[in-house]
């Protein structure tokens, strides 16, 4: 029995994609990763048991890592060595758009499996960022989900295989609650887990009753007790929020952990470990994390250590400018700097509380204002400029939000000199571009780069998404509808400011 694992790519080998076109059906391979496409799906979901598809856009992390396809790829010939029945395979949701909607690919990126052949009733699975935890999953799958512990010396041995490891302690280990347990080990493949009954484990650990163990370092850090009400998701909550140690340094390691982590909020400590003055702030990081476990979690980053440049400059932090501290939070990315250069426990305390509170304000970084940025057709935005340019009221502003670094970005930059060409005699229109690389701006960026965006000439700071062809016609189409809507849609905000205005004056009036 044969199982695929699909993993959406954003970039496929295009030698791949030109022989697959000659044979539609053909599953050609890309560095041992299956090629899947909308002709050769429904095949493979025919000729194979299991078929795990893992949907993904593009493989740049919110920490600055590249690693995802590489761990994918590394766990494809790993299994193809072991010349395993499971086989790993890819497919790009960007060009393979009809099979993502008739998947109902909502989410970008999940992880499903589908079973005997059935693609309406998937299995939804945890997002696996390593190697490791692929296999891991894919075994934990088909044989027990957790170690059975019998003894002593078998205990020593599961609790120095890892810093930290998984231990459940039951006293019927067929019964539902431990059920929970298997359940959770099942989905947590990143971790190890293991299970005993065994009276002297119990004994040595002063425990009486049902309890999850976590083990760091082999000595016994937090216990959770089961009960008859607790589901998966308690268990799952317990060990995420309680397997990172109060500081976590950001390595090659730790990456998935710390994405993986179900506290969102992130404090973030830019440091060089090699210098002056390194134990006394370090020390303050750490008290103020015991303050706030399960609320934030503090991660420290090393800037002497040359594979952290990527999360550097993802994170725009030069080794010149540390010690520095952000906040963050993976749901939306907004970056928030801690607005002193003091490190002591009462300043951070402080500032995170501030955050928590919702009264911090964002780290809006800003390249300088170009000379005559404003004498091209095509206006170029920088941070400092882009709400006043944007949220003109008199003027209507398409904005191409770029990257420089992206080839589908510089493709557009002809076509957006030739929207300004088109509005050239028309000064209620505005054309301009910006690198939001270099660049915050204040709004919320869920598109991939590039994306477009219409800033109406109206009061109320509205802001329109464009999603169609990237073509000349429809923009302008779709720039025409929108402007007449905000013409009327001012027009109504200009008469109620009117009434507004009259019924303030009345008022002082009858005052005085």
């Amino acid at each position: 029995m044969k199982v695929y694992i699909t993993l959406c790519l954003s970039v496929c080998v295009y030698l791949c994609e030109a022989l697959a076109e000659s044979d539609p059906d053909a599953i050609l391979e890309d560095k041992d990763v299956l090629v899947l496409t909308k002709s050769n799906f429904e095949w493979a979901l025919k000729q194979h048991n299991q078929l795990l598809n893992h949907y993904k856009m593009h493989f740049y992390t919110f920490y600055g890592s590249l690693g995802s396809i590489l761990e994918f790829r590394e766990a494809a010939s790993a299994l193809k060595e072991a010349e395993s029945d499971v086989r790993l395979g890819g497919v790009n949701v960007k060009k393979e758009k009809d099979l993502a909607a008739s998947l109902n690919v909502t989410t970008i990126p999940s992880l499903r499996l589908y079973l005997s052949g059935n693609k309406n009733n998937p299995v939804h699975c945890p997002d696996l960022k390593s190697s490791a935890a692929i296999l891991t999953w894919l075994k934990r799958r088909k044989g027990p989900s957790a170690d059975i512990i019998s003894n002593l010396t078998q205990l020593e041995k599961f609790t120095e295989e890892e810093d930290l490891v998984v231990l459940g302690l039951f006293k019927d280990l067929e019964e539902d609650i431990a059920k929970v347990f298997y359940e959770t080990a099942a989905d947590i493949a990143d971790l190890p887990f293991g299970v005993t009954g065994n009276d002297e484990i119990f004994s040595k650990y002063e425990i009486s009753g049902d309890t999850v163990l976590l083990i760091r370092k082999s000595k016994p850090d937090k216990q959770f007790e089961m009960g008859s009400s607790t589901v998966k998701t308690d268990l799952v909550q317990f060990i995420r929020l309680y397997e990172m140690e109060l500081v976590t340094e950001y390595n090659g390691e730790t990456a998935s952990k710390i994405l993986n982590s179900v506290v969102l909020n992130h404090f973030l400590l830019f440091i060089n470990k090699t210098e002056e003055g390194f134990e006394e702030i370090y020390l303050a990081f750490k008290t103020t994390a015991e303050k706030l476990r399960g609320k934030v979690l503090f991660v420290m980053i090393d800037v002497s250590e040359p594979r952290n440049g990527r999360v550097m400059e993802y994170f725009r932090v030069r080794s010149e400018e540390v010690p520095q501290i952000r906040m963050v939070n993976l749901s939306n990315h907004v970056q928030y700097q801690l607005p002193s250069d003091r490190f002591d426990t009462q300043t951070l305390l402080e500032f995170c509380l501030k955050y928590l509170d919702g009264k911090a304000k964002p780290k809006l970084q800003s390249e300088s204002i170009p000379e005559n940025w404003d004498t091209q057709p095509v206006k170029e935005l920088v941070g400092m400029n882009f709400e006043i340019v944007a949220f003109n009221h008199n003027k209507n502003v398409i904005v191409l939000f770029y990257a420089p670094w992206s080839s589908e970005s510089r493709a557009l930059f002809p076509l957006w000199e030739e929207l300004a060409e088109h509005f050239r005699e028309n000064e209620d229109v505005v054309v301009a571009k910006i690198d939001v690389t270099a660049n915050d701006v204040n709004i919320h960026l869920r598109e991939k780069y590039p994306s477009i965006k219409l800033f109406p000439a109206v009061y109320s700071e509205r802001v329109v998404p464009y999603s169609g062809k990237r073509k000349l016609k429809p923009i302008v189409t779709f720039m025409k509808k929108e402007i007449e809507k905000a013409k009327t849609d001012k027009a109504k905000e200009e008469e109620w400011r009117k009434k507004y205005l009259n019924e303030q004056k009345a008022v002082v009036k009858e005052e005085l």
